[in-house]
């Protein structure tokens, strides 16, 4: 159980430092096999040489106290990681992964030795051999289904990370000690380790780059942070490398990608008339944005429909981001899930789904496009945010290059003031010409100012891109994304 807990305490203890992708999934599963299977042997070595119970609880013991102390120990070394991702530097960044990793290897190498201890403990006879190792065996696994249940559904989303190691490591200290009763000074170690796990370690998980940090929390799905900078409320997500939703007190324009979003309906054949949404939907809904932009554009004559997988983020827009403002019929549920089984049709599909810095794969690929395009209306649009570097276009090229497969035109629009590129596909044939016209006529407030903006800086052009298209059989999108960190901050 505890080295099931372990394991997923682990994977959120990185995750607001070096994200959850399947890179550090397979890093961290891998050398968690690897710490087993030498607990294995060397506890069967033990066991032979040392067949008492005593010794056992003694392994428990010093593992729980171990795993207790691994969030204050790991706090700082962490930290260190936050340095290099700002300074760019790939050794600083790759050390701290590892000495956090290589923290969780004794006590996953103590609790390999369990098992085969275990064993030669409770065998009496050669006969019954088998019948005694599927015993414990099935008594394991029962242990790994609560150690994976009970920090999923339970301790991570309720308390947090370190609280849930803590208490895991804790639960473990106190078998042990019970096996120990006679051996005193068992509780004189529990209690120091509490004391330092409880006292010492620093209340916060990550400080924010810039700004004062006004919220932080572990959702199910992410680790979010609100910050106050100036006038501009921000959320941050997971590594905090990029800024999900914005308010500022002093503008409805957030003077970045957000803005350009609500110029979707222009990307159509030309209009004789200002072209007016009817009905949107935000796959990726965050804090609430662009819908909320959405609606003092174009107000109540406007549909809005957000669909947003953690329910943790919709309720820090409420308190921080003023999302009610929005109006918007707000549907916690995976963005494709919910395309498939509830939506209706819309006129525009915005897609902003970034669990930073990667996207979903199974937002980006041919098939899901499809999907979308049988929900947009005779004319409808969809924009996808897409993040980028300065000069590195990669992701842009492959989302891009996916979305031609299915719309007969793909236009791109450059955020003068952030890393990103909004891709537009439209369900008709439209020229750059076309979106010029329309924009040339949109009327409504905040989107009149983004017209002038894409206009004059946005960059406005028909996608060159047909590279790769993206499937659901295949989609690299997390490899293509750890290239396009790599080269940026190595500078290749």
């Amino acid at each position: 159980m505890t080295s099931l807990g372990v394991e997923f305490g682990a994977s959120r203890l990185l995750a607001p430092y070096f994200g959850t992708s399947l890179y550090v999934w397979g890093v961290l599963i891998g050398l968690i096999l690897i710490y087993l299977s030498a607990g294995y042997v060397i506890g069967g070595r033990i066991a032979d040489r040392h067949p008492h119970d005593e010794v056992l609880y003694q392994i428990t013991a010093w593992a729980g106290l171990w795993i207790g102390l691994i969030p204050l120990v790991s706090y700082p070394i962490l930290l260190l990681s936050q340095q290099g991702f700002k300074d760019f530097s790939v050794g600083l960044v790759a050390g701290t992964l590892l000495a956090v990793v290589l923290l969780f290897a004794i006590p996953v190498v103590l609790l390999g030795c369990v098992s085969p201890f275990a064993i030669r403990l409770l065998l009496k006879n050669i006969e019954t051999g088998g019948n005694t190792a599927g015993r414990v065996y099935a008594l394991s696994t029962a242990g790994s289904i609560l150690g994976t249940f009970l920090p999923v559904f339970w301790f991570i989303p309720t308390f947090g990370t370190r609280p849930t190691l803590v208490g895991f490591g804790l639960a473990l200290v106190v078998i042990s000690v019970v096996g120990l009763w006679p051996r005193r000074r068992a509780y004189a170690a529990f209690g120091i380790a509490v004391i330092l796990a409880w006292v010492l370690l620093p209340s916060g998980i990550k400080p924010p780059e810039v700004g004062s940090l006004l919220y932080e929390k572990e959702s199910a799905y992410n680790y979010i942070q609100v910050v106050q900078d100036g006038t501009r409320t921000e959320l941050i997500l997971n590594e905090g490398q990029a800024i999900h939703s914005i308010y500022d007190s002093q503008s409805n324009l957030t003077h970045g990608y957000w803005d350009y979003l609500l110029l979707a309906d222009s990307f159509r054949p030309a209009q004789a008339a200002p072209v007016t949404p009817r009905s949107v939907a935000f796959l990726g809904l965050a804090a609430g944005t662009a819908a909320r932009e959405y609606r003092l554009a174009f107000g109540d004559q406007i549909d809005i429909t957000g669909v947003e997988i953690d329910p943790e983020i919709l309720a820090v827009g409420q308190r921080y981001f003023h999302l009610d403002d929005a109006h918007a019929h707000e549907v916690v549920a995976d963005a494709r899930y919910w395309l498939d089984t509830q939506a209706g049709h819309y006129d525009v599909i915005v897609l902003d789904a970034y669990q930073q810095p990667y996207i979903p794969f199974h937002l980006t690929t041919r098939e899901f496009f499809q999907q979308v395009r049988a929900h947009l209306n005779p004319g409808g649009v969809i924009a996808v945010n897409v993040g980028r570097t300065a000069t590195d276009y990669r992701l842009v090229d492959a989302l891009a290059s996916t979305m031609a497969a299915v719309f007969p035109s793909v236009m791109l629009l450059d955020d003068p003031n952030y890393a990103n590129t909004v891709v537009y596909a439209s369900t008709q044939p439209t020229t750059v010409d076309d979106v010029t016209h329309n924009l040339g006529l949109v009327s409504a407030p905040l989107a009149r100012d983004a017209a002038m903006s894409a206009l004059g800086e946005g960059k406005l052009r028909m996608s060159p891109y047909h590279g790769q298209v993206y499937t659901d059989n295949l989609a690299p999108i997390e490899q293509l994304i750890d290239q396009i960190i790599f080269s940026y901050v190595t500078g290749r």
